[in-house]
């Protein structure tokens, strides 16, 4: 709920802040997830979500509910 990891090649560090696009399910239009580079690995990273919405916040809870 807190987080996500990106599978990807793109350089990133510790500690960068990041805007995520991203469409979930069920939702009209693009969600814009602001996030904090929290570990990275060989194949990715993994990113704190910053303050989110009501309109963000209700589509990642119905995501991990489904």
């Amino acid at each position: 709920m807190g987080g996500m990891y990106l599978d990807t090649n793109e350089p990133v560090a510790f500690g960068d802040e990041l805007t995520i696009e991203v469409q979930l399910p069920r939702t009209k239009g693009v969600l814009t997830l602001p996030a904090v580079v929290r570990w990275t690995d060989k194949t990715g990273f993994g990113v704190q979500f910053g303050l989110l919405g009501a309109r963000e916040t209700h589509a990642i809870s119905q995501l991990v509910r489904s």
